[in-house]
């Protein structure tokens, strides 16, 4: 193809590749979904059905993108960690998180009607999509640790928050008063003492968020013989342990 002398102006582009031999984390995140949620009517504390969606939407992702090892996600968000091996569009930064963001809102619409049969979006919801890079093992546990806390104490506060309005009576205004300064222990003590709710026994999705992993599975053969086929397995386990990265050590581990 003939060049025009228009093409001087691609020289204005940054070159925003990662660096190399580094976990890349593409975090999704919504936008204004306090809004959106409200709107939309999801149950409070937590709806399961919109918790459902966004780890379906998280599956398009990593069967699209087969360099994402693992993904997490809590709430309205999503981390999707690429190998750090990866040449996914040349570790272009912008590249990855537009693509993975947009591909993962898209789904997101897709889906909708599976999980919310008698309605439809009001509007188009945003995600926003950004690019880390982490250099080491511990680094990359280190950060999904993080986002499994920031998960624990968001989902505890909520659970005490909704609680004292839908059954205790109080107003919002009067609820975020009575939570202001406790401590989980705090929390705990006004679900089981006040309302009989043991926090522990909550759905483990909601407190501990939800794991996609690409783990190779034994599928059966028509033969009557079985092979490992690598498939993606959602859970919702501790990641901030030992446990988990021993049974996944192949996470880890540069293939």
């Amino acid at each position: 193809m003939a060049k025009s002398k228009f093409e001087y102006v691609r020289l204005f582009e940054a070159d925003d590749r990662c660096l190399p031999n580094t976990w890349i984390v593409v975090r999704v995140d919504g936008k204004g979904f306090h809004k959106f949620s409200t709107e939309h009517e999801y149950e409070k504390p937590n709806d399961i059905k919109a918790l459902s969606l966004m780890n379906r939407a998280a599956m398009s992702v990593m069967e699209e993108f087969k360099d994402v090892c693992l993904a997490y996600g809590q709430s309205d968000e999503y981390s999707f960690v690429f190998r750090k091996e990866t040449q996914a569009y040349s570790r272009r930064s912008a590249k990855l998180s537009t693509n993975v963001c947009s591909l993962f809102t898209s789904a997101f619409v897709y889906y909708w009607n599976e999980y919310f049969p008698t309605s439809k979006p009001r509007y188009p919801p945003v995600f926003d999509g950004r690019t880390v890079l982490y250099p080491s093992n511990q680094n990359i546990r280190d950060y999904l640790s993080w986002r499994q806390a920031d998960c624990h104490i968001n989902n505890l506060y909520n659970t005490t928050f909704w609680t004292l309005i839908l059954k205790g009576g109080l107003t919002p205004a009067e609820a975020e008063s009575k939570l202001k300064g406790t401590l989980s222990g705090d929390k705990n003590e006004i679900l089981f003492s006040q309302f009989g709710i043991n926090y522990n026994t909550e759905p483990e999705m909601l407190r501990k968020g939800t794991v996609l992993v690409r783990r190779k599975i034994p599928v059966a053969l028509p033969n009557g013989g079985t092979r490992e086929k690598s498939q993606i397995v959602q859970e919702h386990v501790d990641i901030i342990g030992d446990e988990f990265w021993n049974t996944n050590s192949h996470l880890l581990t540069v293939t």
